[in-house]
């Protein structure tokens, strides 16, 4: 779904998966500095939206997702993953309940897998699912923004920031008033710089939450039973995820950042070192220069010199081996 606002001054396509919303308006490091300083909002009207309404909504689906929402008081944000029957993230929810439906932005295209997992494990209780993409977008406004919310939109605040559900007629209205946009990849800069994870970014068809760090920010540990409960369960209690996630500081020197999928040796067994890892996402960010984060195995050792293809690394520790 292209959107609107890609006719405003200097905006430029996003590719990929975001494709249909701006990748920038011009000046990606001016941007990123709006968004940082609070100022600004980010188009997220690619994102998929899904509504689930009805009496049993909570309870409903506090039995298919990883997070304690039996009791989600209305107006607090939370996230949460849906996974396969082996722990394997399927899907991630970012959502808020307004007393009467519960709101929840996903990556663009696949509120459609969503949907008909969800359709199909209603059985007798009383809900109503529905794609609501066509006629709500999701504007991001960044953590201390003071820009107003429209009556009645339903809104998401998070430490990172508000999201809201706009009509989508009211998208264009909205960006007038709202302040200067930014693009797509000053918000996936700032999203690497504060470590978190993306579906089908940090994602891969054996992704299990604790590579991520979502355990705890989208993974409950003492709710009650969920497909995929008991690889966490058993991961937590027993063992050690096989991967995990790192923040990479790249070499500034180079033209080019790696690609999602380039693969990480260490520098020490030089170019036909054996791999340990991937990129998942990488940025130019406004302070730190290049960085990303990647996937690498669980033993690699923190000090480790590595090599992103052929782009020396440092890496942070996000996710303890």
């Amino acid at each position: 779904m292209k959107s609107p606002l890609l006719s405003l001054p200097g905006a430029v396509q996003a590719e990929g998966v975001d494709e249909g919303v701006a990748a920038h308006y011009g000046d990606l490091f001016r941007e990123q500095r709006a968004l940082a300083d609070g100022t600004g909002f980010v188009d997220l009207s690619h994102r998929g939206v899904v509504t689930v309404s009805g009496e049993d909504r909570l309870s409903w689906l506090h039995l298919l997702l990883t997070q304690h929402v039996s009791e989600l008081p209305a107006g607090q944000a939370t996230e949460a993953l849906i996974l396969s029957a082996h722990g394997h993230i399927e899907h991630a929810l970012y959502l808020v309940d307004d007393g009467e439906t519960v709101w929840a932005h996903v990556e663009p295209g696949t509120q459609e897998a969503l949907i008909a997992y969800l359709e199909s494990m209603k059985f007798v209780y009383r809900v109503e699912v529905a794609d609501r993409t066509a006629d709500f977008a999701v504007v991001h406004l960044p953590a201390g923004s003071i820009a107003d919310t429209p009556e009645g939109a339903v809104v998401r605040e998070t430490a990172y920031g508000r999201d809201l559900f706009l009509p989508r007629a009211d998208l264009e209205s909205y960006a007038d008033q709202a302040g200067p946009p930014a693009g797509i990849l000053a918000h996936e800069a700032l999203r690497v710089e504060q470590h978190r994870p993306r579906l089908g970014f940090e994602t891969d068809h054996r992704t299990i939450p604790h590579e991520l760090g979502w355990i705890g920010t989208a993974v409950h540990l003492q709710k009650g039973c969920y497909r995929g409960q008991e690889t966490v369960a058993r991961v937590q209690n027993l063992g050690k995820p096989p991967r995990r996630l790192v923040f990479l500081h790249l070499d500034g020197s180079e033209v080019h950042l790696p690609v999602h999928g380039t693969g990480i040796h260490l520098a020490d067994e030089g170019p036909d070192g054996r791999k340990i890892g991937f990129i998942t996402t990488s940025v130019r960010h406004y302070e730190l220069g290049p960085v990303a984060l990647a996937l690498v195995k669980r033993n690699v050792p923190v000090d480790a010199r590595l090599m992103a293809g052929e782009t020396a690394a440092a890496q942070e520790v996000v996710v303890e081996p």
